[in-house]
């Protein structure tokens, strides 16, 4: 698969090939923010889809990061054409949010998906492949663990656990209000897992960041309103 300003895409794939695509541009992640990162612009990206339903409705919603203010908003609702397959959830999703993508009058400095990123079994979860189509610092939050274990967990606001899996730190088990679960935090692209860490509890309030939050009740609305349709 090529990702260029020329070439779409393509998601219509088997499994096997979707895990070749995911190995192939694994090798494309680099693990660490640009020099003299302090975004601007944060986007929340969220899918939401009735069970068993084919159609997503996706959301871009880009904040200031000073004040966590709202200041764009981009959905679409897509057929989803690759089936519900445990770890390969991006191919799923990133089609609708591709298009959210291309419809922002201006990109964010950094997107945070409600999914995984590093925290994968093949280390390629639905940020890190989000942030190598778009090149963008990217960020994986997710609200329950697709691999790996983590000790005892604080439960104060920033206690924070290693999520270790074969071995390997692949994200951090984050308290980020006191007394709640937890939220398992992993780089994705153009990131590194400290720094994840920092901005997930900068954008939280509550248990999730603000960017997920804003997103989620987005593509939820959309999805009640088709549902009345």
């Amino acid at each position: 698969m090529s990702y260029d300003d020329t070439t779409p895409p393509r998601w219509e794939m088997t499994v096997a090939e979707a895990r070749t695509v995911q190995q192939e541009l694994r090798e494309r992640l680099i693990a660490h923010p640009p020099a003299g990162f302090a975004p601007r612009w944060i986007a929340g990206a969220d899918v939401s889809m009735e069970r068993f339903s084919h159609f997503g409705h996706a959301a871009l919603v880009v904040l200031d990061a000073q004040t966590l203010a709202v200041a764009e908003t981009a959905t679409a609702e897509e057929e989803l054409r690759f089936p519900y397959v445990p770890g390969y959830l991006s191919f799923r999703e990133l089609p609708p949010l591709h298009a959210c993508w291309e419809r922002l009058a201006a990109k964010p400095d950094l997107v945070v998906f409600d999914g995984q990123g590093y925290a994968h079994p093949r280390r390629f979860g639905l940020a890190c492949h989000g942030g190598v189509l778009w090149d963008v610092p990217t960020i994986g939050c997710a609200k329950t663990l697709l691999v790996g274990e983590h000790g005892e967990l604080g439960m104060e606001r920033g206690d924070t656990a290693p999520l270790i899996h074969k071995d390997e730190v692949v994200g951090m088990a984050v308290r980020t209000r006191d007394g709640t679960k937890p939220v398992y935090v992993s780089a994705g692209h153009r990131m590194d897992l400290a720094t994840a860490v920092e901005w997930v509890l900068r954008l939280s309030r509550f248990r999730l960041p603000e960017t997920t939050r804003h997103a989620h009740a987005v593509v939820n609305d959309l999805r009640r309103a088709r549902k009345t349709e």
